[in-house]
């Protein structure tokens, strides 16, 4: 069976998920799986927490498919922007946890590596940079970012798949490359990154 893709719609597949049809959902799944998780791991350091927020935006597609909005027969970009707010949510619920756990008192300090691992897995400074570039952007920055320039979306699908028009994609787009060359730049030149290069 040939795989479903952005540039290739197969708008039955779409049709059968949203009559319910599991089998199509595992297809859909199986064809957007690497492109949902790439985005969520821009949010994310860890692989971990990538593959939870995968598995919530698939979630959230199921149990959403009369109201995913579909652009020239892909539900890509409603997946995309599915992922941005999936990953928000996760990173406020792991702030909230954290200071939780800062007011109980610690047994004992114990070394901790995660931070050498996953420098060593998401490789150099400079990409981690971006990462965290990208996550100190505004959510429409954020969605903006995700459909124009990591997917290569045209300025009026993103704009479907955002509900704005066109004319504020393309502002928006500009501000945003703007903000995220200013942050990426201020990050690698403080080396301010953690479990990065110093």
């Amino acid at each position: 069976m040939t795989a479903l893709s952005f540039d290739d719609p197969e708008p039955q597949l779409w049709s059968r998920v949203s009559g319910g049809d599991a089998e199509a959902f595992g297809e859909l799944f199986d064809t957007y799986r690497d492109r949902v998780y790439a985005q969520a791991l821009r949010h994310t350091r860890t692989m971990h927490d990538a593959e939870d927020i995968t598995a919530l935006v698939f979630l959230e597609a199921w149990r959403n498919r009369p109201r995913v909005r579909i652009v020239d027969g892909s539900p890509l970009p409603w997946l995309l922007v599915t992922t941005n707010n999936v990953a928000r949510n996760h990173a406020r619920t792991q702030r909230r946890h954290q200071r939780a756990m800062a007011r109980v008192s610690p047994e004992r300090d114990h070394p901790d590596f995660s931070s050498e691992v996953d420098a060593h897995l998401d490789g150099a400074a400079r990409r981690e940079a971006v990462r965290l570039a990208f996550t100190r952007l505004s959510p429409k920055d954020q969605d903006v970012v995700s459909l124009c320039i990591l997917e290569g979306l045209p300025l009026a699908q993103a704009a479907t798949a955002l509900g704005v028009p066109t004319g504020t994609v393309k502002s928006r787009l500009s501000r945003a490359k703007s903000r995220l060359l200013e942050l990426t730049t201020a990050l690698t030149d403080t080396q301010s990154i953690p479990g990065g290069a110093k």
